[in-house]
């Protein structure tokens, strides 16, 4: 399915998304290295009955890529300016791996500005207009759970990060050779993660700025329980990238969550699972209306 991509001017930045299918809206939230794309086939199961959004976060696709370090936080900030952008009301909220991170983060900022107003005794039309706009949220593998065993887990990588075509050129020359080996797939996944440190600087901070456990300055894993959002947790029994454990740790948390594991699936669950996973969610939705 082509989708084309469209794009919004907010404060400082300009966000890329794409749109289709009709209904209460959802926003979905890409991994790392990823862009609006990376959740389309979850979005293509959904668009009968949502309006189905997806969004380039801060430093990713075609949104833009300023030169900082990135925190969640950014994210947070890029995502409720495009919310605003657009005018998108009563919505569900979807995030896969580090999106659900980001999507972890807004819901946490969303119940603290709703519980500080709450003390100050604001309006209650304001107060449940805050709780009431974000009607769900689902976490599909979600990063975002301090764990210092991932220290020295991507120092293979670290001279993709090499801003110099001598990495490039080099991936050239050994490409033939990794096919004669039978390692041509293994080969394509560096490549791949080559080309996007290049193209994604969001990407690219998250590897160069998190070298050391006490880089983890904004992982959420101390703040879910505040999150006041209905949230459904889908987990990959098989998960090689984010342990079953981080899972747990949000589902045990956040009061009003449901957790679900898809058996034998990987990290890449929405794709090779992705009819499963676009089921599960509806079911959730159909649930809570």
């Amino acid at each position: 399915m082509a989708i084309h991509k469209q794009t919004v001017k907010l404060n400082k930045y300009t966000a890329a998304y794409t749109m289709f299918g009709e209904g209460t809206p959802v926003i979905f939230l890409h991994g790392f290295f990823g862009n609006a794309s990376t959740l389309e086939l979850i979005m293509e199961e959904l668009q009968d009955s949502y309006c189905c959004i997806g969004l380039d976060l801060l430093g990713f696709g075609d949104s833009s890529k300023p030169k900082m370090r990135y925190l969640i936080d950014h994210q947070v900030e890029f995502l409720q300016e495009f919310i605003d952008a657009k005018q998108i009301q009563n919505f569900h909220l979807v995030g896969y791996s580090y999106g659900g991170w980001t999507a972890a983060a807004y819901a946490i900022a969303k119940s603290k500005e709703a519980k500080v107003n709450e003390r100050n005794n604001a309006d209650s039309n304001i107060i449940t207009q805050q709780l009431s706009s974000l009607k769900s949220m689902v976490l599909l593998a979600p990063a975002g759970i301090r764990d210092d065993s991932f220290v020295g887990r991507y120092n293979h990588l670290r001279p993709l990060l090499w801003d110099t075509k001598v990495v490039d050129l080099g991936l050239d020359i050994i490409s033939p050779f990794a096919n004669l080996m039978g390692k041509g797939k293994q080969f394509n996944t560096i490549r791949v993660a080559r080309n996007a440190i290049v193209s994604q600087p969001a990407g690219k901070s998250l590897l160069c700025d998190r070298l050391k456990p006490e880089d983890a300055v904004d992982t959420v894993e101390k703040e879910i329980h505040e999150i006041i959002t209905p949230t459904l947790v889908i987990a990959g029994e098989k998960d090689s990238q984010i342990p079953l454990w981080h899972c747990q740790t949000y589902a045990e948390n956040i009061p009003q969550c449901n957790f679900e594991i898809i058996p034998g699936a990987d990290h890449d669950l929405v794709h090779t699972d992705n009819i499963e996973v676009a089921n599960r969610i509806r079911k959730y939705w159909q649930a809570l209306s």
